[in-house]
């Protein structure tokens, strides 16, 4: 891959990072005041929604085969978005929920490994241990368990992991043998049209799940100009701009451990909570929050040398 489009791809999940964490600020004002599922749904399908107003040239080229990997793609995102948004509504600190879903980024290299088979730089066995000090001291923040919410962004940055590999396969051309052992092309999908579908699912699986669980009634009838604010603003600054941004970027790289660059997320979420909702963090906490952040650095750390030796 050409320097110039690995700096580019770089540059746009940088961009990324920095949307995410303004969307959590979003995110985190609307679930304290709707149920968080009908959020979800709400946020994704309106995002879909504007994107397919630019997407639909390249939504009706796709095939049959290309548009169940997107759907396959949405459904694992979409269970991943589900288990995020309760771990917010239950969580007691934003900036400490950061890092713990960020530990996915970490977990992006070992799910390729185990799923596809690819290789894992040997900075991510390191990286491990480091991040499981960081839970540990975040955990003995609350004695010797885990809150729900805390247990919540864990699970969903084991299957964020897998989301993120999934993404980047299907904003690829791949090489993939079959049965027989013959060797047959995988096109790529368009990010827009991918991005598109993908955020369609994840509504819908959002959507059918508070559909099941969640009171509608109430929230439908008293929702105010203010939390319409907060779901326009996730749905277009939080969801359609950065998730379009995000799988353009994959799509430079095939690189599964590129989406790395993420490691700045949970400290733009840290302190943007800081100033947002005047969130303060315990020694403990910013000991565990500072080790998972270390772990994200020695995972990523052939990049962070280079940026070194250029300094």
């Amino acid at each position: 891959m050409p320097i110039r489009q690995a700096h580019k791809a770089d540059l746009l999940l940088l961009l990324v990072t920095l949307l995410a964490a303004i969307s959590w600020m979003f995110s985190r004002e609307a679930v304290l005041a709707m149920p968080p599922l009908l959020f979800m749904s709400l946020r994704f399908l309106l995002a879909s929604f504007l994107l397919s107003l630019l997407a639909f040239p390249q939504l009706a080229r796709l095939d049959s085969t290309q548009l169940w990997r997107c759907i396959r793609v949405g459904l694992v995102f979409g269970i991943a978005m589900s288990f995020w948004v309760l771990g917010l509504a239950f969580a007691s600190h934003v900036g400490e929920g950061a890092f713990l879903t960020s530990l996915g980024v970490v977990l992006v290299p070992v799910i390729a490994r185990v799923v596809f088979r690819e290789s894992v730089p040997g900075s991510t066995w390191l990286a491990l241990p480091v991040a499981v000090a960081g839970l540990a001291l975040l955990s003995l923040e609350q004695g010797l368990h885990l809150e729900a919410g805390q247990l919540l962004f864990m699970t969903a940055a084991a299957i964020f992991a897998l989301y993120f590999n999934l993404n980047t396969r299907a904003a690829n051309t791949l090489a993939i043998r079959r049965s027989n052992g013959e060797m047959v092309q995988q096109p790529r999908i368009p990010a827009l049209a991918l991005t598109t579908v993908v955020l369609a699912v994840v509504g819908a699986v959002t959507g059918a799940l508070s559909l099941w669980f969640e009171p509608w009634q109430t929230t439908l009838a008293n929702m105010s100009g203010t939390l319409v604010m907060w779901i326009v603003l996730s749905a277009t600054v939080g969801t359609a701009m950065r998730f379009l941004v995000q799988t353009y970027a994959q799509s430079l790289s095939l690189q599964s451990h590129g989406v790395v660059i993420m490691v700045l997320e949970p400290m733009w979420t840290a302190l943007m909570a800081a100033v947002w909702f005047g969130e303060k963090m315990s020694l403990l906490q910013v000991c565990g929050c500072g080790l998972i952040f270390l772990s994200l650095l020695v995972n990523r750390w052939r990049a962070v040398r280079k940026i070194i030796r250029l300094g």
